[in-house]
């Protein structure tokens, strides 16, 4: 017996994990010129940007001078 959003056992023990999710289905396109595709690159780039500032602040060179001191 289910009764909003809790189910009640035979024995009138509460199942209140008895409930299932409500499911749903993404179609929107996740690869192309998307806004979703869009947003990702520019997260990845600030990323990279803020990471190679910090090379550089901690070694004192560049990405090119850092890599041939290798």
């Amino acid at each position: 017996m289910t009764t909003r959003g809790y189910s009640v056992e035979e024995g009138g023990r509460l199942n209140n994990f008895a409930v299932e999710p409500k499911m749903y289905v993404d179609d929107t396109p996740k690869t192309g010129f998307t806004q979703y595709a869009e947003k990702l690159n520019g997260r990845l780039a600030m990323i990279g940007f803020v990471s190679l500032i910090g090379l550089e602040a901690m070694t004192g060179q560049g990405i090119v001078g850092w890599l041939t001191s290798l």
